[in-house]
């Protein structure tokens, strides 16, 4: 009797509390990585596409990195672009109202820290609604034989975020872009803005 009661007491206590959203549906907002861990330093495992839905799992405490699962598999996103419904409302995860709780999940044992290289933090921006179309092959060809090495930022590599002036950017032959490899990625670049207007996949 004492076993079946206590999980109903702390069941209670949940819903007084508030109960935090976890296996909530979630959408991205923009084409988006998904990535084996929680940070720009782990491999890309997938993409959630803009507009696709996902279930979230929960979020690390105090981080903007959160963990989904999709068709695809289990997977970390940059909650900057995912949108939950908040009372009635699609909001974005990061700006959800005060008050709404997000389950806290623990990050993996083998977090690690950024590479060395680690430059600084990539300024979240609204999707672009004059992002290029798919490059010329002589550019995703260019780019790809002409590797750098890639810095890291705090963020996630999206079309519409802003570099900061510290990223050194490549020039392309004949090509109104720049390019930079970012959290292992290759993207292109607007030269004026700094605005991410493609990301090479």
């Amino acid at each position: 009797m004492k076993s079946a009661l206590l999980p109903a007491v702390a069941g209670l206590l949940m819903i007084a509390s508030g109960a935090a959203l976890a296996d909530t549906p979630v959408s991205a907002v923009t084409d988006l990585n998904v990535r084996a861990g929680p940070g720009p330093q782990y491999p890309v495992i997938g993409v959630l596409a803009a507009g696709q839905s996902a279930t979230l799992n929960g979020c690390i405490e105090n981080s903007k990195w959160c963990t989904i699962a999709e068709a695809g598999g289990q997977g970390w996103v940059y909650s900057d672009y995912v949108t939950a419904d908040f009372g009635g409302s699609r909001v974005v995860l990061t700006q959800r109202p005060h008050g709404s709780r997000v389950a806290v999940v623990p990050p993996p044992d083998d977090i690690g820290d950024y590479p060395e290289n680690y430059t600084g933090s990539i300024i979240s921006g609204e999707p672009v609604e004059d992002a290029i179309p798919r490059p010329p092959a002589e550019v995703r060809t260019y780019v790809d034989t002409h590797r750098l090495d890639p810095v890291y930022l705090d963020g996630e590599v999206v079309t519409g975020a802003v570099l900061p002036e510290s990223v050194e950017l490549r020039e392309i032959p004949d090509y109104n872009y720049r390019y930079v490899y970012v959290n292992g990625q290759p993207a292109l670049i607007d030269p004026q803005t700094r605005r991410i207007m493609y990301v090479v996949r």
